[in-house]
């Protein structure tokens, strides 16, 4: 099957372009944004991901404001051109690409709108990939970026407009493309109860960006470590290029995390950010706002990655945060919106957190137990 792109000399492999060179029905391809009020008055996330293997694009926008977390789903067959990046009435628009980026949902029946300008502060930063086989078989490998930003536009839910500014409204991007667990389970031998330690931490201050990550297995030893001081600019005209030289790669980060009791959702942190024949930076942080990633199809038993649902379905979901059950598997999966020093720095960000199973470093031994403390 050709598309449009195939007039173009971006060939890997003799097939044309929207023929995946693996036959996995896990790969898949993705845009993630998020968005952040700096004094944490709302969060707001938005994803589009195409997984061509099972004939699948699906999209979510969601956001959190006033305690309450509203989220609008789109589901499709996937298109035949994969740059079609559109679901219902949710679409991306790559305006400069690694630079510019438009999100907008048009009026739906849902009740959720959007138009959204992307424009970065940073280069995008390439991270460390880092494979991941359980029980003989390749479950995870993809290859990420991430890019700090400012959004502008207006939100609109159920007749509530949310004016968004550069000035007030802070940006993280996240494009990954490989092969992760998603859709339908394929059968054969179960795999068991999952294991996961996942910690990613992009903050934003005035000057740099920070970023660090550590994916762990339940005694604590990490499989996936990294931790960047990254250039932020005042202006996108000043962005070196698609990628910086001016990024300083460290040896990776070690995190000291205060748990609120008897949930997995942090309460404070440290994280140290390692460096060679130095003491390490230390970066603290503080949550103001926590976000469901279960309102963007994160460990959500309805509208989850990837799943087969029709030629197009739409729908829209909403729910009190203060109302959920931290032990509920569906609300292990967070992003809070964090107050952030370093040194004599003052910034703000985001740490995402998702622990299921046991994990010996804080103490956790069972599936979906909470932190002691």
């Amino acid at each position: 099957m050709l598309s449009s792109h195939d007039d173009y000399p971006i060939h890997q492999t003799p097939d044309p372009v929207c023929q995946p060179a693996v036959s996995d029905k896990n790969f898949y391809d993705r845009y993630w944004f998020n968005g952040y009020a700096k004094d944490g008055e709302f969060y707001f996330g938005a994803a589009l991901g195409l997984y061509p293997n099972r004939r699948v694009m699906d999209a979510s926008f969601s956001i959190v404001k006033d305690g309450v977390q509203h989220s609008f789903h789109a589901s499709r067959l996937a298109p035949d051109d994969p740059c079609e990046t559109c679901v219902g009435p949710m679409r991306i628009e790559v305006i400069e690409p690694m630079r510019v980026v438009r999100v907008i949902i048009e009026k739906n029946e849902i009740g959720i709108e959007a138009d959204l300008l992307f424009r970065p502060r940073t280069a995008c930063v390439e991270e460390i990939r880092s494979p991941l086989r359980r029980d003989r078989r390749l479950i995870m490998d993809a290859t990420r970026f991430t890019q700090f930003g400012t959004w502008e536009g207006s939100i609109l839910v159920h007749g509530n407009h949310t004016p968004v500014s550069p000035e007030h409204v802070y940006a993280t991007r996240d494009r990954s493309w490989g092969i992760r667990p998603v859709g339908e389970g394929e059968g054969g031998k179960p795999a068991g109860e999952p294991q996961i330690f996942h910690l990613w931490a992009p903050l934003q201050f005035e000057d740099m960006c920070t970023h660090a990550v550590s994916q762990e297995h339940a005694d604590g030893q990490p499989f996936d470590n990294f931790a960047l001081l990254i250039p932020a600019y005042d202006s996108p005209e000043k962005i070196p290029g698609v990628e910086d030289p001016g990024v300083e790669r460290l040896l990776g980060m070690r995190h000291k995390i205060a748990w609120q009791p008897g949930t997995r959702w942090a309460a404070s942190a440290e994280f140290e950010l390692l460096r060679p024949a130095a003491d390490p930076y230390i970066i603290t942080v503080e949550p103001i706002l926590r976000f469901n990633l279960l309102g963007l199809g994160y460990v959500n038993p309805e509208w989850g990655h990837g799943q087969w649902k029709g030629e197009l379905v739409v729908g829209g979901e909403s729910w009190n945060s203060q109302d959920l059950n931290p032990l509920d598997l569906r609300h292990f999966h967070v992003q809070q919106v964090v107050r952030a020093k370093f040194g004599e720095r003052v910034g703000v960000g985001v740490v995402e957190q998702l622990v299921i199973g046991p994990y010996a470093p804080y103490g956790l031994k069972h599936q979906l137990d909470g932190v002691e403390v």
